[in-house]
């Protein structure tokens, strides 16, 4: 199929994150006409950051030239629990204080287009299916590592969301069952609350205060704060302190990676996420526990790779979903 900016092929595609606001048009192939990105201030709360979505939306459809009435419709990613069917945001953690939020409704009014909403690990997941790593496979499993741990499923060429519309969430596999507490879901062990990026920095810093009170020298001691990418950098210099809390990010992240893997047998594992940067020293270590430690049909099904949206994997997964739930019969791929 081609397409040209006029033609029903494209969609409008909305992201909210909790630190920023993403929008685009985007094509049915996955080319993206126009994109911009702006700070969430989510303390504004839910109409004025609304409101800066909505404009962001019109920016970029000017950008591009599109008017609204040359899209197939408007897809909005947000993290959850949310309600896809309704197209309402529950109560997110990332916006404190929205509560029944009915974002579809308001993005219908603000475009007069049909609107759809989904989690945005499932839209990860669709987007990196559809556009991206994930093209010509019928069973992947998405996790974006960043902040938290979110993610997705597609499993027989089918987007899933689970009963309730926000299943396939592998940052709550259960990796240490008397470990730490999860500050999302606040159960024990929880691989959020062992490989996310706010958990690397928070488990180097006791690393490090640890290592102080016993005299041990670090390369970390004088950052503050610290990151995921400072323990990664540290680590591969050889810094023991580092090195520890780094090998104890990869087995937990190895860990729920091979339940996944067994329980789903998936041809591909994408993984998403600020904390994928560290490249090599994170893909190699679990390419290789994986192959050692799944299942063994399971271990020679699947391949791990990283996912290719970038900047802008928000925003092509809320075009995914929209291509998925406003052209059911679209299989273009």
């Amino acid at each position: 199929m081609t397409h040209h900016p006029h033609a029903p092929g494209a969609v409008l595609a909305l992201d909210i994150g909790g630190t920023k606001l993403a929008a685009g048009v985007v094509q049915s192939d996955g080319t993206t006409l126009a994109f911009a990105r702006c700070p969430t201030a989510s303390q504004d709360g839910p109409r004025a950051v609304l409101k800066r979505l909505f404009d962001l939306g019109r920016a970029v459809l000017g950008t591009a030239g599109t008017a609204p009435g040359d899209l197939l419709g408007t897809g909005i990613g947000c993290g959850g629990p949310l309600d896809p069917v309704a197209g309402v945001l529950l109560a997110p953690p990332h916006l404190p204080g929205w509560r029944n939020v009915p974002v579809v409704e308001l993005a219908r009014e603000a475009y007069g287009l049909p609107a759809v909403l989904d989690n945005d690990g499932t839209a990860g997941a669709a987007g990196e299916w559809r556009f991206g790593a994930g093209r010509g496979t019928r069973h992947l499993v998405y996790l974006t590592v960043s902040t938290g741990i979110g993610g997705g499923m597609v499993l027989d060429g089918r987007t899933y969301r689970g009963a309730a519309g926000n299943g396939g969430e592998p940052g709550h596999i259960t990796v240490r069952p008397d470990g730490r507490p999860c500050r999302s879901c606040g159960r024990a062990g929880c691989l959020e609350a062992y490989a996310s990026g706010t958990s690397i920095a928070e488990r180097a810093d006791e690393a490090v205060a640890e290592a102080r009170a016993g005299g041990v020298p670090t390369l970390l001691g004088d950052r503050d704060p610290l990151t995921a990418a400072d323990v990664t950098a540290a680590a591969g210099a050889g810094d023991p302190v580092a090195t520890a809390v780094w090998e104890e990010t990869l087995d937990a992240l190895s860990t729920g990676l091979i339940s996944l893997v067994n329980v789903f047998e998936p041809e591909l594992v994408v993984l998403g996420g600020g904390v994928t940067r560290a490249g090599e020293p994170l893909m190699g270590p679990l390419r290789r526990e994986v192959a050692e430690r799944a299942m063994g049909p399971a271990a020679s099904a699947v391949r791990l790779t990283t996912a290719s949206g970038g900047d802008q994997a928000g925003v092509l997964g809320a075009a995914a979903i929209a291509f998925e739930r406003l052209a059911p019969d679209d299989r273009a791929r």
